[in-house]
C-alpha cells in the first residue's frame, strides 16, 4: 500500500499539460478573452440568445458569419465560439464587419420567417414576435459601435 507521501510527490510531478491531450485546457489565447468579461457576455446576452435577439444562431451559423467578415474558425461550443469572435472584432473595423455579417444572416432569417408566415397565415402570429426582436437586435448594432468604440 503507498504511504501519503509518495501518493503526493507523485500528484506534484504531474504535469498538467499531460492530461490535456484532447485540447480541454485553457491557453494563453484563451485567457487573453477574459480580459473583456462584461463586454463579451453582454454582446452574447443581446445578440446570441434567442429569446432577446429572435433569431437562433447555430455554431454554424457563427462560423459562417464569422468567415464573412474574415475569421476563420473551427467549431466550438457556441459560447466559445462567440467569445473567439469578439477576439477578432477588437479594432472599430473589424467589429463592424461583424455586424454586417450578423445583420445579413438575421435578415436572411427575418424573410423565412416572414415567407412561412406568408404561406401559413396561422403561423404569422408565431413569427410576428421574433421578427419585431430581430429588428430591434439589428437597430442596436449602430450604438453597439458608438459605445464600445468611441
Amino acid at each position: 500500500m503507498r504511504d501519503i507521501d509518495e501518493l503526493q510527490r507523485e500528484f506534484e510531478n504531474f504535469k498538467s499539460e499531460d492530461f490535456c491531450l484532447d485540447g480541454s485546457c485553457p491557453t494563453d489565447e484563451e485567457n487573453d478573452l477574459k480580459d473583456y468579461p462584461s463586454y463579451t457576455d453582454a454582446l452574447y446576452a443581446k445578440l446570441m440568445a434567442p429569446s432577446v435577439s429572435g433569431i437562433y444562431i447555430s455554431r454554424w451559423d457563427i462560423k459562417d458569419i464569422a468567415l464573412a467578415a474574415g475569421e476563420s474558425m473551427a467549431i466550438h461550443p457556441r459560447k466559445r465560439m462567440f467569445e473567439l469572435v469578439m477576439k477578432f472584432t477588437t479594432s472599430k473595423e473589424n467589429m463592424q464587419l461583424f455586424l454586417d455579417a450578423l445583420e445579413n444572416h438575421m435578415e436572411e432569417k427575418i424573410a423565412i420567417y416572414e415567407e412561412l408566415g406568408e404561406n401559413f397565415p396561422a403561423s404569422a402570429e408565431i413569427f410576428a414576435p421574433k421578427i419585431e426582436k430581430a429588428r430591434k437586435t439589428i437597430a442596436l448594432f449602430p450604438k453597439i459601435i458608438e459605445e464600445y468604440f468611441e
